[in-house]
């Protein structure tokens, strides 16, 4: 039987944190699904840095089917989570049925790859609480009130737990998430 991986997510999700992970995923041999609020076709953005702009700027991006909803998720039927950034995270963290996907990943010590904006949904499950973490470093003032200890840096592995920065650092996220997911759940 394949093992199973959930990418979990919702329209204006960064383009390249979901499809990225789920390619590669594919790649080494998982059966990815993404799972969103309702199945339906999502619509996700890309964030890019420009000269003369304080910030990212964010440009429409990829569309993309949701597999299932939350509400149909099983959190036992799949080994691990990748949970992408984007501005999705701000309105995702108040869904219950996430919240209890999320909750049953970390009371499981399942792996969880976490990018950009991905932590303020483990932040509000309590789950970053003592952890290293890292993520878009506007976030850190959000992970230090979560009670997490930031470093800024490419990839940050805490035990199950590996988390990025943002799209640039994808190679050095998925090489360390792969070292944790080989580990605790081999895709043959």
């Amino acid at each position: 039987m394949t093992v199973k991986i959930l990418i979990v997510t919702g329209d204006a999700a960064e383009s390249l944190e979901v499809l990225y992970p789920y390619q590669r995923l594919r790649e080494e041999g998982y059966d990815v699904h993404v799972a969103a609020p309702a199945r339906k076709k999502l619509r996700f953005v890309v964030h890019d840095f420009e000269p003369g702009f304080d910030t990212y700027t964010e440009k429409p991006g990829y569309t993309w089917d949701a597999d299932l909803a939350f509400s149909e998720v099983d959190p036992g039927r799949y080994a691990a989570v990748v949970v992408p950034g984007g501005r999705a995270p701000e309105y995702l963290r108040n869904d219950p049925d996430l919240r209890r996907i999320l909750t049953s990943f970390l009371d499981a010590d399942k792996p969880v790859a976490q990018i950009c904006h991905g932590p303020l949904l483990t932040a509000a499950v309590d789950g970053l609480r003592g952890r290293r973490v890292t993520a878009y470093p506007a976030l850190e003032p959000d992970m230090r009130a979560a009670g997490a200890r930031f470093q800024d840096a490419e990839a940050v592995v805490d035990g199950t737990l590996v988390s990025s920065r943002a799209w640039p650092d994808h190679s050095a996220w998925m090489r360390e998430f792969l070292r944790v997911l080989r580990a605790k759940a081999p895709a043959t």
